[in-house]
């Protein structure tokens, strides 16, 4: 008789807590028919069905939901024994830089995955406007940042992209504007740059009546009806519009979030903390 494997159980949880087989392999970042595979097979073992078909979803079986509990159980044990083993395999002091407003939504996350992976080592966090990373990087002030770019490098790894619009209030009427009034980043960036090149592109008159060093602060502006501002699809929601169209711009170029490292002090607390940050990000996307 064939056993089960963890491997059957992870995909059989995925699947389980996603809904859905399309939902569940892009949990565990794999093909939608490599996952399909992984459950036939696990069902093939059992001699049971552990889903039902439901709507374009699954929900589980009679056995599926006393199969649950024990995988993830089994699971969660694996995982455990891997952090205890995995203690002493990585240590040292890591400089990571980064971005404020990303920060706020992803840093808890990534530091929470690291410190419990790896406590014995020493975490220096820098969480501000990124513009300043890459020269931190080169003048080894910090070992590894995340920062925005219109076009990567070669030693830049993308982690995200993000189209960009402009937006405004979605109480107020920008169209009946003379001259237009903007909110722009306040500090030499690609923002800034990406939203003067635009606003010049619109040949037409504009002020910049607020600044911010933050994306917080221009949707600040632009929320209040006071400006409109050049902002990430995923910084949209309810109360904001896009305008691109209404008040004549043409696109924009989407903002790329990267990865980056200085010169490795040793490999291992560097590489550990780029494999948490991309588990963050890619659960983002």
């Amino acid at each position: 008789m064939e056993n089960l494997d963890s491997d059957l159980l992870r995909t059989f949880v995925a699947v389980a807590e996603a809904g859905s087989v399309t939902d569940g392999a892009a949990r565990i970042h794999r093909s939608q028919s490599a996952t399909s595979l992984q459950i036939k097979r696990l069902e093939s073992i059992l001699g049971r069905p552990v889903f039902d078909r439901h709507g374009r979803g699954v929900v589980l079986s009679d056995a599926g939901q006393t199969l649950l509990f024990v995988a993830k159980d089994v699971t969660a044990r694996l995982d455990a024994v891997q952090r205890e083993i995995s203690h002493n395999s990585v240590s040292g002091k890591l400089r990571l830089g980064i971005p404020d407003d990303h920060g706020r939504a992803k840093l808890a996350t990534i530091i929470a995955a690291f410190t419990s992976h790896h406590p014995k080592v020493e975490l220096e966090v820098t969480c501000a406007l990124s513009a300043h990373f890459p020269d931190a990087l080169d003048k080894e002030l910090l070992d590894l940042a995340v920062y925005e770019v219109e076009t990567p490098s070669g030693f830049e790894e993308l982690l995200y992209e993000d189209p960009t619009c402009w937006v405004s209030s979605a109480h107020r009427d920008f169209s009946v504007e003379e001259v237009l009034p903007v909110a722009l980043f306040d500090e030499a960036c690609w923002w800034r740059d990406a939203a003067i090149s635009s606003l010049h592109s619109r040949r037409k008159p504009y002020r910049i009546v607020y600044s911010s060093q933050s994306v917080s602060g221009v949707i600040a502006a632009v929320e209040a009806g006071i400006a409109v501002g050049l902002l990430g699809r995923s910084s949209l929601h309810i109360g904001l519009s896009v305008v691109n169209e209404r008040l004549g711009f043409g696109s924009t170029p989407a903002s790329k979030l990267v990865m980056a490292s200085g010169r490795p002090k040793g490999h291992g607390p560097q590489d550990a903390m780029k494999a948490a940050i991309r588990t963050a990000f890619l659960s983002r996307a």
